[in-house]
């Protein structure tokens, strides 16, 4: 009789890594959101641009800048998508680090740049640079750094306790700059990377009350913020003071119909908003291009924060995933935050639309960041298999 054959023995592979695969499909969407943004840029700038002698007259001055960094920005994007995501744990105490000693020295006059009541910048030659977009990146890097290594000890309070502290030390420092909206970005998506990483619940809400007190305590303090939140209330009751920006968006929003007004043919960019090129972009979008317009834009950012959500969930290792989350949650809150208000849905603050407001250190700095995410979805985990051997 003879001897059955032996089946071969199978083997599971539990992980398994694909290198080389970008994805395509987040790099479009960020290429499309970057053409679509400076396109707005040149329509809604160039009619401050050309009414200023600041800019000599030159309407495409906020337009070529823009397209300037977003260069800059590019050749970023390319470096930090071919360079191996893992290499940025070597430098997270170091960006953190030096991005805290540059919100220091922004701080001391004669260095720092006041414009608004607000000292932000740091004036390099033709250049303005802002230290606190360099910040948000380093506190994203170092937490995902510290946490990928570290996450057991956000099983107990004490762990948790120790990054708040760092988070603490960064919002007192960017608080005196001030920039409230920063604080609450980076305050917002770290508490993200902490809940992914594994802090309790139980943890998180009981830190929620003295936060939210905190807060509070922040916007009752400066008269200005305060103003913010009756404005908000009732815009339209001081329609020539303190209401006239976010009413003026209104009246672009609405003025703008189901399919706008067309490609530059705003009227509320006619000095009716105040830098219509900034924070209100938005509104510039709704009048010119419709509601259509709205929902593409709108669509185009839930894509790639979709995207981004999928890279970070095949990530094969806690760094990756907890650098993507953080990534893409500061995308994800400052489109979130523009856009409501803008839509007069909360009250204004200063933050920007990603990839449309003007701002060279943002754009470039988030070109890099789009980098560091694609060259994380370069290395994918796929679904464990049975394999013969």
């Amino acid at each position: 009789m003879r001897a059955a054959r032996r089946k071969p023995k199978k083997k599971l592979n539990l992980l398994k890594i694909k290198l080389g695969t970008m994805d395509y499909r987040f790099l479009g969407v960020v290429l499309i959101l970057l053409a679509f943004g400076l396109i707005m840029i040149l329509s809604a700038s160039s009619p401050v641009a050309y009414a200023s002698s600041m800019t000599n007259h030159n309407s495409f001055y906020y337009f070529n800048k823009q397209l300037m960094w977003a260069v800059i920005g590019g050749v970023a994007m390319f470096f930090t998508s071919n360079y191996d995501y893992q290499n940025w744990k070597r430098w997270a105490k170091i960006i953190i680090l030096g991005s805290f000693l540059l919100l220091i020295v922004v701080l001391i006059p004669g260095i720092g740049v006041v414009v608004n009541d607000a000292r932000r910048w740091i004036q390099l030659g033709p250049i303005n640079f802002q230290p606190s977009e360099v910040a948000k990146f380093g506190v994203v890097l170092f937490f995902a750094a510290s946490l990928s290594k570290n996450y057991k000890v956000l099983k107990k309070f004490g762990g948790l306790l120790v990054y708040l502290a760092i988070l603490g030390i960064f919002a007192l420092v960017i608080m005196m700059e001030p920039h409230f909206s920063c604080t609450m970005l980076i305050l917002s998506s770290a508490a993200i990377m902490l809940f992914v990483a594994g802090a309790e619940w139980k943890h998180i809400l009981t830190l929620a009350v003295p936060g939210v007190i905190g807060i509070v305590g922040m916007v009752i303090a400066a008269p200005y913020r305060l103003k913010r939140v009756t404005t908000f209330l009732d815009p339209f009751k001081d329609i020539r003071g303190d209401g006239w920006q976010i009413v003026q968006s209104l009246y672009a929003i609405g003025s703008g119909g189901i399919f706008g007004a067309g490609i530059g043919q705003s009227r509320q960019k006619y000095l009716n908003i105040p830098e219509p090129q900034n924070d209100f972009i938005f509104a510039i979008v709704c009048e010119e291009l419709g509601l259509v317009g709205a929902v593409i834009v709108i669509a185009l950012f839930a894509f790639l924060i979709y995207r981004g959500i999928k890279i970070a969930m095949e990530a094969p290792d806690l760094f990756g995933t907890l650098l993507t989350v953080g990534i893409i949650s500061l995308i994800a809150i400052q489109a979130l935050v523009n856009i409501a208000v803008v839509t007069s849905s909360m009250p204004v603050t200063g933050m920007p639309l990603p990839f449309f407001s003007y701002g060279g250190t943002a754009l470039a700095i988030t070109m890099a960041e789009m980098g560091i995410v694609l060259n994380v979805s370069k290395h994918k985990k796929t679904i464990p298999e049975v394999v013969s051997k």
